[in-house]
């Protein structure tokens, strides 16, 4: 179980997220939905480890835990970012065995047999030698959710997973959210469609703009 406890996060003098509290549970998805500027991506960053909360408490599974002092140790908490971030330079599976090798100190065979698995899982078999510009939206998100699975993460968060998709696209990506929670895994997706949020969530946290 994630809980956040009464956190606090300023930018200079601008409060983004006052006395902010929630709980996921194991294998749960929780959607956190609002309006632009409301602070949902500062929410992601700060549990994924990427920015410091200003005050407040993480726990994971009933102990204090600060992702932002742990986040290279295993992978706790995976993203996949809207812009999915990958390397440009390197093709689908160094994207994906590169943190793997890197991070948790994997053998190369290790992590090129764990990535296509989960390439094969993901219909992308095929595409482990294309570069990111070779690839289409989905393909791409798709790809960053296999680099994020490859770290073996006990949350998987995901900063607006349906931005910019069409209709068939946005299909696709709920079927993989809904798919990981077949298989157990903790879920937070942050998104301004409140319908897919009702779609793919077992509990929906809505945030305002301060």
């Amino acid at each position: 179980m994630l809980a956040l406890k009464a956190i606090n996060k300023s930018y200079g003098k601008r409060l983004i997220l006052k006395q902010l509290s929630l709980t996921v549970n194991d294998g749960e998805v929780l959607a956190i939905v609002g309006p632009s500027g409301a602070g949902k991506t500062t929410l992601l960053r700060c549990i994924s480890g990427l920015e410091p909360i200003d005050s407040g408490e993480i726990d994971l599974n009933g102990q204090p835990f600060d992702p932002y002092r742990n986040q290279n140790q295993d992978s706790v908490i995976g993203v996949v970012f809207q812009d999915f971030q990958l390397f440009p330079n390197l093709n689908v599976l160094e994207n994906i065995t590169l943190a793997p090798i890197l991070v948790l100190k994997q053998p190369a065979a290790t992590a090129k047999a764990k990535a296509r698995q989960l390439l094969s899982r993901l219909a992308l078999a095929d595409k482990e030698r294309l570069y990111p510009y070779q690839l289409s939206g989905g393909q791409k998100q798709r790809v960053a959710l296999a680099r994020a699975l490859a770290m073996r993460p006990q949350v998987l968060c995901y900063d607006e997973p349906t931005s910019a998709l069409d209709p068939n696209l946005r299909q696709e990506v709920a079927k993989m959210i809904l798919s990981l929670k077949a298989d157990g895994m903790t879920q937070i997706v942050v998104t301004h469609d409140l319908a897919f949020a009702r779609e793919i969530a077992d509990a929906v946290k809505h945030v305002t703009a301060l």
